[in-house]
């Protein structure tokens, strides 16, 4: 028999908790309480300037603006460009060896935890070698270099396709020199960086405008300063050059044309070059992180990667021994086989072969990425596999180039014709410098020294004078087989005139007409030594070249 159990005692209903009504919301976190916003990936990589633009960097920046605008000829290549180019890197060295300054009120709310993230952000620029530490400022100076030599070419050469080609490249190599960048997609992020940091740039300069200060001169008075320095200017230069005519020469070939389009038109041009210069000035104060690199690629298998590169290889040395064969047997072995004339057949291969060329670099650029390299094995596939097809790249780029030079001498020297000979060039050495990563397993400076063999072939390319190398070829061929294309050789540059003056009359006539209609006196802003030596030649007048004996 079971005893019942002694009866509790009561319980005081104050003592008791109350339940809550469900138990899973004793796990629930508490409310969060809303705080400011995190910020992007991308601001974190660009946090840009907290503080205020310096006065002196908005002075280099406004006085680079007024001079480029006053001395760039547009009409053509000359000293002018140098000189602004020369005025732009002037201004944005100041922006780089100055930092930008802190913004006023040190007891504003919010203001300590702003210099808080500007320190951290330059402590972290600074110990990012490609941003302000020292690889990073020696490669901007490299690329700053390249951008003034490139600019130069138009002081030194007077044809117009080879500056325009050497501007294209400067405006690369001037992104590179303010922007930075290392890898692939850091070195394209850093070509579309400027015109945002343009937009940026402005509150920025804002805030370091001049304030007036209380019983300082205001605006109204410096701008007083201002008009009267100009009137006192211009009173005093008009005496001047009243008073002396080689003054007045002076002046006026100083100081540009002065009417309504042309001050609307320097205006619109000391806006555009400040606002760009503006852009430059604010990368170079406040450097993004440009270390950007794609994910990791997930790495295939052995076969997946040796059996395309393997059957590719092959197929390469097939072709190269065809071209081997074709170089040693010569034009017979070509008649014999394809039916074709040399030239037809130079001609018929060229295009592809520069093709071939372009998508190799593709091919490898895939294998490297994609292809295993965590055992020796692994890595000694990579360096067969892919040194051996850079190295019948190679042939191939010989082999091109050969045909080229056949096709040359069969139809003549122009300017397209040398244009793609130094783009084959310029994948030849690409082709090198593959190799030699392929090696080393190494590619982390092969984008960089890419740019670089593009930024030496066009220098080696105005070096070389194209347009005068292009006439002296075709006035050899001339002398050879007594063929001369003398419409085209009078549409060259003034760089051909050494060339064609060799030329007897009246085909010399005939050559520089076209060219010696265009050598007007050139001021100083279009000095270039191209059209001196020219006119040198040509005589006093070279206008009359051509006026007499050429139908």
């Amino acid at each position: 028999m079971t005893t019942a159990p002694p009866p509790r005692p009561p319980v005081d209903p104050r003592l008791v908790l109350p339940r809550p009504a469900d138990a899973r919301s004793q796990l629930a976190p508490p409310p969060a309480t809303p705080g400011p916003p995190q910020p992007s990936a991308w601001e974190r990589r660009w946090p840009g300037a907290t503080g205020a633009a310096r006065p002196v960097v908005l002075g280099a920046v406004a006085v680079a603006a007024g001079v480029s605008a006053s001395v760039v000829p547009l009409g053509r290549p000359g000293l002018g460009w140098l000189v602004a180019t020369v005025a732009g890197a002037a201004a944005l060295g100041t922006a780089a060896v100055t930092r930008p300054r802190r913004a006023p009120a040190a007891g504003s709310p919010g203001v300590r935890e702003a210099e808080k993230s500007s320190t951290t952000a330059e402590a972290g620029a600074a110990a990012r070698p490609d941003a302000t530490g020292a690889p990073g400022r020696a490669a901007r100076l490299v690329w700053a270099v390249a951008t003034v030599a490139l600019v130069g070419v138009g002081t030194v050469r007077a044809a117009g396709w080879l500056f325009a080609l050497c501007l294209l490249a400067a405006l690369g190599t001037a992104s590179l020199a303010v922007a930075g960048g290392r890898t692939p997609l850091g070195l394209l992020t850093a070509g579309v960086l400027p015109p945002i940091a343009t937009l940026r740039a402005l509150p920025w300069a804002a805030r370091g405008l001049p304030r007036a200060r209380p019983g300082g001169p205001g605006v109204g008075r410096s701008l007083a300063s201002i008009g009267i320095t100009v009137a006192l200017l211009l009173l005093f230069g008009l005496l001047f050059s009243s008073a002396d005519a080689v003054f007045a020469d002076l002046v006026a070939e100083a100081l540009p044309e002065v009417s309504t389009p042309g001050v609307f038109g320097w205006v619109f041009r000391v806006l555009l070059v400040g606002a760009v210069l503006l852009g430059g000035a604010y990368l170079l104060a406040a450097p993004p992180d440009l270390d950007l690199r794609v994910g990791p690629a997930r790495a295939v298998r052995l076969l997946e990667w040796v059996l395309p590169l393997a059957l590719l290889d092959a197929l390469f040395a097939v072709f190269v021994l065809v071209q081997l064969a074709v170089l040693f047997g010569g034009s017979a072995h070509v008649l014999r086989t394809a039916g074709l004339t040399y030239a037809e057949y130079a001609r018929g291969g060229f295009w592809q072969l520069l093709a071939v060329s372009a998508l190799t670099l593709l091919v490898i650029a895939g294998a490297m990425r994609w292809a295993p390299r965590r055992t020796r094995a692994d890595r000694l596939l990579i360096r067969l596999l892919v040194g051996g097809l850079t190295a019948l790249s190679l042939v191939v780029v010989a082999s091109a180039l050969y045909r080229m030079r056949v096709y040359t001498d069969a139809y003549g020297a122009t300017r397209l014709r040398l244009v793609v000979a130094t783009a084959e060039l310029c994948l030849g050495l690409l082709f090198v410098l593959v190799g030699v990563a392929t090696v080393r397993l190494r590619s982390g400076r092969l984008p960089r020294l890419a740019l670089g063999a593009v930024v030496v072939a066009l220098l080696g390319l105005a070096l070389v004078n194209p347009d005068r190398l292009i006439a002296d070829w075709n006035v050899d061929r001339w002398q050879r087989i007594d063929r001369l294309d003398v419409d085209y050789l009078s549409g060259l540059s003034a760089d051909a005139v050494p060339a064609l003056d060799r030329l007897p009359e009246p085909l010399r006539s005939c050559a520089l007409r076209e060219i010696a209609a265009q050598l007007p006196e050139d001021g100083w802003r279009a000095a270039n030594v191209g059209r001196t030596q020219a006119r040198a030649m040509l005589g006093p007048d070279p206008a009359e070249v051509g006026a007499t004996g050429c139908p």
